[in-house]
């Protein structure tokens, strides 16, 4: 197509453009919109429920809220009412072993295993398990994270032995697969549900 006949198809499909400072408002309204639904987006794709319940146990237990949140994400979406095969229960999965540890050495009252699946008492006791797992562990949250799906024996011995150097990097190191899963995704909901919700705790 000769130079001429592409003037004459381009200028009037430049002519029929808008102003610039059309296209100006339409670009910062563009942006504007992106500004306000990003935020409401992320909302949407990291849900958060029971957040004073959650905030509530961090502050008294000492635990890191946005390692709660990840826990529940990865254990139960929010949903209080699954139970593992092994019996794991509550919002937080908590094992039957986890129960009696947190009422022997967290002076939980024993008639909270009436009530572990009721979700305040089921954050609150999670909580409890994940700062005493920070504590034990030198606050490595993803060691924590890995000692909370394995146990913190298995953790321990992996630890010591040189299986796994207790970092994020080398996870692929970890021996359980499910458990190697379990800290990449736990790790991955951490940082986002710190990002969405940073400024609300």
């Amino acid at each position: 197509m000769e130079l001429s006949n592409i003037k004459k198809w381009v200028k009037p499909a430049i002519v029929a453009l808008p102003s610039k400072r059309i296209l100006l408002i339409l670009l910062l309204g563009i942006i504007a919109f992106i500004w306000l639904a990003t935020p409401l987006f992320n909302r949407f794709v990291y849900p958060l429920e029971y957040e004073e319940h959650i905030r509530n146990s961090a502050k008294y237990t000492g635990a890191d809220p946005f390692l709660v949140m990840a826990v529940i994400r990865v254990e139960t979406k929010f949903e209080p009412d699954k139970r593992s095969h092994v019996g794991a229960q509550g919002l937080m999965q908590l094992m039957p072993g986890t129960v009696e540890d947190a009422i022997e050495r967290g002076y939980f009252s024993p008639s909270v295993r009436d009530y572990i699946e009721d979700p305040a008492t089921n954050i609150q006791m999670g909580s409890w398990y994940i700062a005493a797992l920070t504590r034990e562990f030198e606050g490595n949250k993803v060691v924590v994270a890995a000692a909370y799906n394995a146990g913190p024996g298995n953790v321990k011995k992996w630890l010591k032995n040189g299986t796994w150097d207790g970092t994020r990097q080398n996870v692929d190191q970890i021996p359980f697969g499910e458990t190697k899963q379990y800290v990449q995704r736990v790790t991955y909901y951490y940082e986002k549900y710190k990002q969405v919700y940073g400024e609300k705790f």
